[in-house]
């Protein structure tokens, strides 16, 4: 019997299935907290030598239409209205953070298992000081113990709220292994599944409250206006919502540009 890294239940095996096309795993189920996971999953140094895989091929649009959320909720939700600092861990090759900052948000990047391509110079680092969210695109299916993710990034960019994307299954009933995409066998990097229910579940081991807005996922200390969540997260609001957020901030890639620049520049004899 194997334990849920989320609650300490015992778990069950929910099915077997082959990774990479080579690694036999097994995929548990906890009853208690409805979530799936991989326990010790060895080959991800393989599933990650690249950090985007190939079959990913709806990555640029999947970006411009999460930066459009994001700027979104950050903007009209949180009560800095855009204003701070913002951090988007495990981001990839910058191009959500990239997107961010020409929305005119002061967005930063972290990743350990990719560079940095679209948002260099604009690297997060914890001395830079507290945070007004943080996001994490696509990260938490990825984690061997996602309680201790967010706990830990949160922590480090001092932040009170983290806004991320996930794919659910429905409540009490994980799929079968044939009937869902989103275990991605053939990837080998997805190893954590969650319900809303279970969402619920985590955030509330972290004492934190969650609000569902479709794919966007918000965990937050405070007790965010629901009326405003309905608002940024409304399909035919957000693109409005987002622009006039970059109308009222400004873009930054004029100013990030002549920032790389004048750190480019030698220093003065």
């Amino acid at each position: 019997m194997m334990k849920c890294h989320i609650c300490d239940a015992q778990t069950s095996i929910r099915f077997n299935a082959t990774l990479l096309n080579k690694y036999a795993a097994d995929f548990h189920y906890c009853v208690e907290c409805d979530h799936i996971f991989v326990d010790q999953p060895t080959w991800l140094d393989e599933a990650y030598s690249d950090a985007i895989v190939r079959s990913d091929t709806d990555i640029a649009v999947r970006n411009i239409f999460t930066a459009l959320r994001l700027a979104a909720i950050n903007y009209l939700v949180l009560e800095e209205r855009g204003n701070g600092q913002y951090v988007d861990v495990a981001g990839g090759y910058g191009l959500l953070t990239r997107l961010m900052r020409d929305l005119g948000f002061d967005y930063y990047w972290s990743d350990p298992y990719a560079p940095n391509l679209f948002a260099r110079g604009f690297e997060a680092a914890t001395r830079q000081g507290a945070c007004v969210s943080i996001s994490a695109v696509e990260v938490l299916e990825h984690t061997t113990d996602p309680l201790d993710f967010i706990r830990q990034s949160l922590l480090e960019y001092q932040s009170d709220t983290l806004l991320f994307t996930t794919e659910v299954f429905p409540d009490n009933a994980p799929p079968a292994p044939d009937q869902w995409g989103y275990y991605s066998f053939d990837t080998g990097q997805h190893i954590a599944f969650f319900s809303r229910k279970g969402l619920s579940l985590l955030a509330s081991k972290l004492g934190l409250h969650y609000y569902p807005l479709g794919r966007i996922h918000v965990f937050s200390k405070q007790a965010l206006p629901t009326w405003k969540l309905k608002l940024a997260s409304n399909k035919l609001l957000v693109v409005p919502i987002a622009l006039f957020a970059a109308f009222r901030l400004g873009s930054r890639r004029g100013k990030d540009q002549t920032l790389i620049r004048k750190r480019s520049r030698p220093p003065q004899a």
